[in-house]
Formats: C-alpha cells, structure tokens, sequence
C-alpha cells in the first residue's frame, strides 16, 4: 500500500500551522513568566543608562551618581553619562538642577496630610 503524495495545499496548512506555534513561544513565554535574560540584561542596561543621563542633565558629578544609584550597572550609568554630557557639550544645554530639597515633603503626601485635618471652625 503506497500513501498518495500530499497535496501542496496540505504542506502550506502544515507549514503555516507549524509557524505560528513557534512565533507564540514568547508570549506563552511572558504568560508563564519564564525568565528572559538577554531581555532582562537590555533592560538593566537602558535603565542604567537612562539613570546616568538624567544625572548629567541635573549636573551630578559621576561619583554622586553612582552613590545615588548603587544598583544600576556602573558601565551603564557611565556611558549614558557619557552620551549626555557629549549631548550637552554638543547643543550647548546648561545644567538643570534639582529643585527638590533633602527633607521636603513630597506634594502628593503634603496634599493628604492637608486633607486628612480638619478645618478650623469660625465660631
């Protein structure tokens, strides 16, 4: 007994079933949350870049940064420092330096502590 050859429409129906499989093994990936590292490491590294570049911007020196940040990848906060700075040397941007003073209280928590008392009565 021979089998009949399959039919092209058969092989392109195998074909396209067997592709989309494959293309959703990252969400199922995602759903399960499998750990990703090379999707973890591009992360580490645009967010410690991200950190070294607002630290340029605000006129921190590099030294502070890492202080600051003692999580972030040093390599990454240094060269989104780095990219920065160029930037800014490039444009001419001055610094911009935080306004927010050590102590201060934050406005979303001054805003309910304001809510959360009572007004004075005008007896």
């Amino acid at each position: 007994m021979r089998r009949p050859p399959l039919s092209p429409l058969r092989t392109l129906a195998t074909l396209l079933a067997v592709v989309s499989m494959t293309t959703g093994c990252e969400q199922i990936a995602d759903a399960l949350e499998l750990p990703n590292p090379s999707r973890d490491a591009a992360r580490l590294e645009s967010e410690g870049r991200a950190i070294g570049s607002a630290c340029r911007h605000a006129g921190r020196s590099l030294e502070d940064c890492y202080t600051l940040n003692a999580s972030a990848a040093k390599a990454a906060v240094f060269a989104g420092w780095r990219d920065m700075n160029d930037y800014m040397m490039e444009h001419k941007l001055e610094v911009v330096p935080s306004r927010l003073t050590p102590g201060a209280p934050k406005a979303p928590e001054a805003a309910a502590a304001s809510a959360s008392t009572p007004a004075p009565s005008a007896h």
